[in-house]
This record gives C-alpha cells, sequence and structure tokens, in this order.
C-alpha cells in the first residue's frame, strides 16, 4: 500500500505517519511544508526505514503537488496538513485561509488529475482521506454530542477555514466522484505535540513552575482524545469507510479546561514532587474571543459501522503523556526555545482594536 500523508511532520500527522510505516509497513511519503508547528524530529522512529519517504512541499503549490503524486503513484492519500491553532487564527486569518482552503482545493484537484487517469482497478481502489475538526460544529450546550449530521455552524477563523475545506472535499467527490472520504475529530492529545496548545504547554509551564493560563473560568469543555487512538482510527476510516461519508471520532473523554490542568499538575506533582503543588500555579486570564463553551463527539457510527475503539482513557492517556515530556526532552527543548509559553489568542494588536 503506498499513502501520501500532507502534514506528517506535524502532530497527529506524524503519529500516523508512524502507525502506517512501523506498524503496517505500508510505503509512505511524507509531504509537510514544516511551517512553525512542523518538525521532522517527529519523524525520527521512521527516517532511515526504508518504507518512509519526505518531502518538504507545501500543499498550495499545485506544481509541486502534481511532481509529487506522479512520481510517488499513490494507492490513497490522506489530507492532514493544516494551520490550526484557534489562537493563531484570531490574529493571522489570512494564513488559515490560504493553508485550509486554497490548499485543500490545490490538492483535490491534484489527486483528481491523478486518478482520472488511473485504469479501472486502480481507479476503484484510490481513496482521499480529508481530516477535519469537531470545531466546525460550533458550540453545544450542557447536553447532546456532535454527529455526523450535525449543521455546520464555526465560530473562529481557524474552524470556519476547516468549514469550507470540508465542503470542498464533499463537493469534489460529489461532483468528479474523486473517492473522498471526511473524519472530524475531538481534541487530540500525546507525544510530539506543539508546545503552544493547552496540555503540552501546561505540562511544560508546570515543570518548570511557570504560571498556568487557563482562559476564562476553565469551564469549557473538550473531548479528548489519544492521538494514537486517532492515527489507527483514520487508517481504518480510508480502508473500510464509504467515500462520500463523514465518520466522527471521539475519545468519549469530556473534561472541563481547569480539570485537565488540576489533573496534569497532580500526574506531576506524583511523578516528580516539589514542596508547593503545582495547581497553585494556574491563572485564569481573559478568556478568548468566539470560545466554544463545548465541544463533544459521537463516535457511535464510527464504532458500529467500522469497530473501531479508543484504546485510552484520559486518565491513562495523560499519564502516559506527561511520561513522555519528562522522558524527551531533546525534542521539546529546541521548540521551547523559540515559543515563550504564552496563550496567544489576545494579542496586543487584537486587544486594542476590541478597546477601540
Amino acid at each position: 500500500m503506498r499513502v501520501i500523508v500532507t502534514g506528517g511532520a506535524g502532530f497527529i500527522g506524524s503519529a500516523l505517519v508512524r502507525h502506517l510505516v512501523v506498524e503496517k509497513g505500508h510505503d509512505v511519503l511524507t509531504v509537510d511544508a514544516l511551517t512553525y508547528a512542523g518538525c521532522e524530529a517527529s519523524l525520527r522512529e521512521v527516517e532511515i526505514r526504508p518504507n518512509h519517504r519526505f518531502l518538504k512541499a507545501n500543499i498550495c503549490d499545485r506544481v509541486a503537488m502534481d511532481s509529487a503524486i506522479a512520481a510517488f503513484r499513490p494507492d490513497r492519500i490522506m489530507h492532514l496538513a493544516a494551520e490550526s491553532h484557534v489562537d493563531r487564527s484570531i490574529t493571522a486569518a489570512a494564513d488559515f485561509i490560504q493553508t485550509n482552503v486554497v490548499g485543500t482545493f490545490t490538492l483535490l484537484e491534484a489527486a483528481r488529475a491523478y486518478w482520472s487517469e488511473l485504469d479501472i482497478a486502480a481507479k476503484s481502489a484510490f481513496r482521499f482521506l480529508h481530516v477535519s475538526t469537531d470545531e466546525v460544529y460550533g458550540s453545544l450546550g450542557d447536553e447532546g454530542l456532535f454527529e455526523e449530521v450535525t449543521p455546520y455552524d464555526p465560530s473562529s477563523p481557524y474552524s470556519a477555514s476547516k468549514a469550507a475545506s470540508d465542503h470542498l472535499a464533499k463537493a469534489w467527490e460529489r461532483t468528479y466522484g474523486l473517492p473522498v472520504v471526511v473524519s472530524n475529530c475531538s481534541n487530540n492529545y500525546g507525544p510530539y505535540h506543539f508546545p503552544e496548545k493547552l496540555i503540552p504547554l501546561t505540562i511544560l509551564n508546570a515543570l518548570h513552575g511557570r504560571p498556568l493560563p487557563v482562559y476564562g473560568k476553565g469551564e469549557n469543555v473538550r473531548d479528548w482524545l489519544y492521538v494514537d487512538d486517532h492515527a489507527r482510527a483514520l487508517d481504518l476510516i480510508i480502508e473500510k469507510g464509504r467515500p462520500g461519508e463523514t465518520y466522527n471520532v471521539g475519545g468519549r473523554n469530556e473534561r472541563r479546561n481547569v480539570d485537565v490542568v488540576r489533573r496534569i499538575c497532580a500526574v506531576l506533582d506524583e511523578l516528580v514532587p516539589t514542596e508547593t503543588p503545582r495547581e497553585s500555579l494556574i491563572e485564569f486570564v481573559t478568556d478568548r474571543p468566539g470560545h466554544d463553551a463545548r465541544y463533544a463527539i459521537d463516535a457511535t457510527k464510527l464504532e458500529t459501522e467500522l469497530g473501531w475503539r479508543a484504546q485510552e482513557n484520559f486518565d491513562s492517556g495523560i499519564e502516559k503523556t506527561v511520561r513522555w515530556y519528562l522522558e524527551n526532552e531533546w525534542w521539546w527543548s529546541p521548540l521551547r526555545d523559540r515559543y515563550d509559553g504564552q496563550r496567544l489568542g489576545l494579542s496586543k494588536a487584537f486587544t486594542a482594536g476590541v478597546a477601540a
């Protein structure tokens, strides 16, 4: 099986690449532009394996995409390349429109051109998986779950750009017959997670005795999914999922943000004790604009139709994650030098605009 993974040097993408190369033995071409969150070090486990290749390229570059696809001749394309941080989208929305919307369009067109020239058997077997987020559905109240038929209602530039890319992917299946499958996942966590996101930021700040910034009162609820469980789900979806369908991937692990932070503090206090409990480092900061109250995924379709189950609950997954960061400073230390551990949703320029 020959698979192209876009965004394969990112957090979820690198977990998927490691799974496909090491566990499944597939031939994989990782395509990544290596922007700030892309990290070749996340692929160290597979970099010398004969069934893995890496290409530094931008999905917005049609010539590069055509060339890569024509040379590699994939059976599958798994599209994860995206700008994904809500905080950054608030102050730099243009990057999200370019990568998530224009880039997805460019890749779909390159894939369609390649697919249309395949013989009947290869054309029938080919699949394109477009990986998205539960944030496209907007915000839930205290009850209910996001289902595959939940209407889209994005709140941030990030989620709006992903919603647009989802619509493009579905349209290319309906209009051109390109065998596209779409997945929407809940919040991921685990090893190799860029340290601006809540969980790795909290782990590293708590480890170093720095403030633990939590938006608002920390009552926003997310459904947490261990990244290796997600990688297995994506492999299963592209293997057995039906073209034109959407599959939601969730961990069934709802937690308030403040409780996530407290749990990380408790695990660190147990593994690396200090005189003062790390929970005392929590600081509630001004909430970001358009902050959705609650996300929760109904993964019933994936579980019943394709037989997937998450292997990690939140407590087991978060302990694995904390231990990984304690044992792998070689990976996160260079990134930490570039990123100072602050929340990014309210830049000076943005707050000045709000005040005006």
